[in-house]
């Protein structure tokens, strides 16, 4: 209704409102009660008084009206009920405000109807914002809550607008200090974070924050940070960063700068803090994050402090650690493959047929006993005492197996001694002076495996294995360099560059040496986006025959050069332009694995489609790129639980509708998703793919079983293994795989898993990550790979290998025991008050397992954990406040 400038037009149109409204009053006044007929007649009053021409009447009526709406809209449950009969007068008002002269009673007038429009205006008038600005600049928190959050919204759609228009935003911007200023006194610390994301000024979020609501803040932030797209998701960390850093809360803050991936951050976390026990922690999650640091003196001046502290970083107490668990859970008897097969349980045929003395059951038994007793330095094939004589029963296991199967038997050794340096290496040394090849080349791997995860100043690794790496014979040179490569995975050595780059170029070396090679390069500079590397794998590829780019070993290749880039997004791109010239038998192969792995645990959806639509397609025979691009959708969603449940659901349909290479890698996928946490749909999914037609797709899927259960003990697991066992007795190569999972399910006896997520699932190691990638692509050809002469590519899985546990010390770093409860996570963030964070819980006393998804609180306010997130090593501290009840 345009306003007409005479005055009695205005009073006319009232007029006519009147009639209606007293006619509407007739039929309302009949179920109003007496108070409520009262008020509106009052209001009815008040909107009379407004237009009245004398000022001082006018301005008691908006006095008054101001006051019936404020004590109105404190609670939002129904619509108040001054605005409720206010409606039929909103268009007479605006009318009437466009007529007023500006004055003190118009801005009055304004704030009226920017709070009336909270329930009347139109969709996207934005009328409440409009009326706002041309107010008076008063307290915007005394209308209520609602009315602060409706405003909110209007400006983010304004700032939008705005934006595109390129007009100044001044005024906006000051309203938006104002709504944060509320929200954070007033527990809605998300809502003044989507504001400010919206306005695209976080920055101001550091001067409103307090004591008391920084955590729920960050907690927000680092949360949602997960669903914003780049390059916003780093700036709400950074902001993240900066407020745990302001109130000391360090090793939150080290945290996001680990998941950063920036290191001038870690040293400024170090470099902040002046607690050396404190750093001590913080030492213990870098070290249960797998990178490589150096402290100086500018992290930490004292010497003798130093050493502890680059000690810890460097992971030398990690099996002490695990053997106090053991001791604690009992578990130190060694056991023997078949405690793990039970095969006793099983009808006749299946335990009659397992007595023979194949080498394939022995090579199963040895990797099934390596898994079993991982880091427990005894078991019953490998290191039994030697009282007979120093070469007897030790020596027979390894000449059970034929040729390559003594490299894993040697090998193995390794991994039984895991992270023990000094008496691994003692064991081992026996084995050097083998004049067999085969024997040689496990030793040299089992050197890695035993060093794998822990540094050390003297670098026995690199002494022993760098004299073997231009060995004539091939497997001498690929256990060496396979040793090289996961021992010093992550740690970006130079002095290994030079050695192992020459071989990618050396045209004497076997295409299996190459292969090795490239992927020990990608884990040494794991995440690096290191250039000479990458050039020197791309050369390799180049340089290839067709003949040779259709072996089975070349597809290693590719995925040493996409370790290269793990997880670092956009830094990929150029290289992947280069690898559109390669030969097309593996352009699109190299194209896939390049992308997954530089988008892996983004949980980019963008990255996951584009994977998708690769699968969808149908293709003929001779194509391979369709398995990494499977892997990549478990890779890319495996980032956070929502992105991880769409991505099982997706591979279902895969499998009813995609080409056999695709269902071939599906039951990897979903062993990547699921790592070390068996759920029970995915397990069932596997289960019946186990029992599938195509056996690669079978084995695919045992292995699979394996891997989701990896270190559970799952009982579950274990029986259907168990029966597969018994259908598969005569296909040795599935009988294999059945084997291979059974010692994974029971990995270290159920201590240890293979998730590379940690800290809550906020962190990914990536060193990790890149071991089980790297074992996942040797599975995508089984036949080849795992059942040919290179099963110890099953020995990358000691990357991602790590104890499960909670293990609580003192100030002097021995042992501690305290309760804690045990419980399944709970998501808090977000929620009202202080929310339980565990619920289902458990009371033990520490050392404890946690199981996928669990989460430990202490249940004793005798000492305070120095690390907000109990798992691995926590350091406790007494607390001085608590007594004695």
């Amino acid at each position: 209704m345009a306003p007409e400038p005479n005055r009695t037009g205005a009073g006319a149109s009232t007029s006519g409102t009147k009639d209606e409204a007293a006619a509407k009053k007739k039929i309302e006044s009949e179920d109003l009660s007496d108070e409520d007929l009262a008020l509106k007649q009052q209001l009815e009053l008040y909107v009379e008084r407004v237009q009245d021409s004398d000022p001082g009447l006018q301005k008691i009526a908006l006095e008054s009206m101001r006051q019936e709406i404020r004590t109105s809209t404190s609670s939002m449950t129904s619509v108040p009920k001054p605005l409720k009969f206010l409606r039929p007068h909103y268009g007479t008002l605006k009318a009437y405000y466009e007529t007023m002269a500006e004055s003190e009673l118009k801005k009055y007038l304004a704030d009226i109807l920017s709070v009336l429009a909270l329930t009347m205006s139109a969709e996207g008038e934005r009328e409440s914002l409009k009326y706002r600005l041309l107010g008076s600049e008063g307290d915007i928190g005394s209308w209520g809550h609602e009315y602060v959050r409706n405003l909110a919204g209007e400006i983010a759609q304004e700032y939008a607008k705005r934006q595109s228009e390129e007009a100044p935003i001044d005024d906006l911007m000051e309203l938006v200090q104002q709504i944060v200023a509320f929200h954070m006194k007033h527990n809605a610390e998300p809502e003044a974070v989507d504001l400010l994301m919206e306005v695209e000024d976080l920055d101001m979020l550091i001067e409103h924050v307090d004591k008391t609501n920084f955590k729920r803040t960050c907690l927000y932030l680092t949360s949602s940070a997960r669903y914003l797209p780049g390059p916003d998701d780093m700036l709400v960390l950074d902001i993240a960063y900066s407020i745990y850093l302001k109130f000391e809360e360090y090793p939150n803050a080290l945290q996001i700068a680990l998941f950063l991936d920036n290191l001038q951050h870690v040293r400024q976390v170090f470099t902040s803090c002046d607690d050396v026990l404190r750093k001590k922690q913080f030492c213990y999650i870098l070290a249960r994050h797998g990178i490589t640091f150096e402290l100086d003196e500018e992290m930490v001046n004292d010497d003798e402090d130093r050493e502890v502290l680059q000690d810890i970083v460097n992971n030398s107490k990690l099996s002490e650690g695990y053997l106090t668990l053991a001791r604690d859970i009992e578990v130190m008897e060694p056991k023997s493959p078949e405690d793990i097969y039970k095969a006793h349980l099983l009808d006749g045929r299946a335990s009659a047929g397992a007595s023979v003395d194949s080498a394939r059951q022995n090579l199963a038994a040895t990797f099934v006993n390596a898994f079993v007793n991982a880091g427990f330095g005894q078991d019953k094939l490998m290191t039994v005492a030697s009282d007979s004589s120093s070469s007897g029963s030790s020596g027979n296991w390894l000449f059970k197996n034929k040729e390559h199967g003594k490299t894993s038997a040697a090998a193995s050794l390794g991994m039984i001694l895991q992270w023990d340096v000094d008496s691994g290496l003692a064991q081992l040394d026996k084995y050097f002076h083998s004049n067999d090849n085969h024997v040689i080349a496990g030793a040299l791997l089992g050197v890695g495996i035993v060093n794998c995860s822990i540094k050390n100043d003297c670098d026995p690794a690199m002494a022993l294995l760098g004299d073997y790496i231009d060995k004539e014979d091939s497997s001498a040179r690929i256990g060496a360099i396979m040793g090289l490569g996961i021992a010093y995975v992550g740690s970006q050595n130079e002095q290994l560059r030079y050695k192992l780059a020459p071989i990618l170029s050396d045209p004497k070396a076997s295409l299996d040496v190459i292969a090795f090679t490239a992927i020990a390069l990608g884990l040494i500079y794991v995440g690096s986006c290191n250039e000479e590397v990458a050039q020197a794998i791309i050369f390799t590829l180049m340089d290839r025959s067709e003949s040779e780019l259709g072996e089975p070993l070349t597809r290693l290749l590719p995925l040493g050069l996409g370790l290269l880039y793990l997880g670092k997004q956009e830094s990929v791109e150029a290289t992947a332009e280069v690898s559109k010239t390669f030969n097309e038998k593996i352009r699109k192969y190299c194209d896939m694995t390049l992308l997954s792995c530089a988008y892996a645990g983004t949980g980019n959806v963008l990255k996951v489609q584009n994977l998708l639509g690769h699968c969808s397609q149908h293709l003929d025979k001779g194509e391979m790129h369709q398995g990494p691009a499977v892997l990549g959708i478990a890779m890319v969603a495996m980032a956070e639980e929502l992105g991880l449940e769409m991505a099982i659901r997706s591979l279902e349909h895969l499998l009813q509708y995609g080409e056999q290479n695709i269902r071939r890698a599906v039951p990897l996928a979903l062993g990547l998703l699921c790592i070390s946490n068996p759920k029970v749909n995915v397990m069932d999914t596997l289960s019946r793919l186990s029992h599938d037609t195509d056996s690669e797709v079978a084995m695919a899927a045992v292995i699979s079983l394996g891997l989701i259960g990896a270190g559970t003990n799952n009982a579950r697991i274990a029986g259907m293994l168990r029966n597969l066992s018994s259908y598969y007795y005569k296909d040795t190569s599935l009988l294999f795989c059945v084997r291979i999972a059974q010692g994974l399910v029971h990995l270290g006896k159920g201590l240890l898993t293979l998730n590379p997520y940690h800290s809550d699932r906020f962190l990914l190691s990536p060193t990790a990550l890149a071991g089980l990638i790297t074992m996942l692509h040797a599975c995508l050809d089984m036949k080849a790979i795992v059942l040919g002469k290179y099963h110890y590519v099953l020995y990358f899985l000691v990357l991602a290998m790590q104890p499960r546990m909670l293990l609580t010390v003192g100030e002097n770093l021995k042992p501690l025991s305290v309760p804690v409860r045990v419980g399944q996570a709970v998501d808090v963030v977000g929620q009202a008050g202080r929310p339980k964070t565990i619920t289902g819980f458990q009371t033990h006393s520490t050392p404890v397992l946690l199981a996928a998804g669990d989460r430990a609180e202490l249940a004793t306010e005798k000492y305070i954990p120095l690390s907000p997130i109990l798992e691995g090593f926590v350091i406790l501290k007494e607390n001085p406040d608590y007594r004695e009840e």
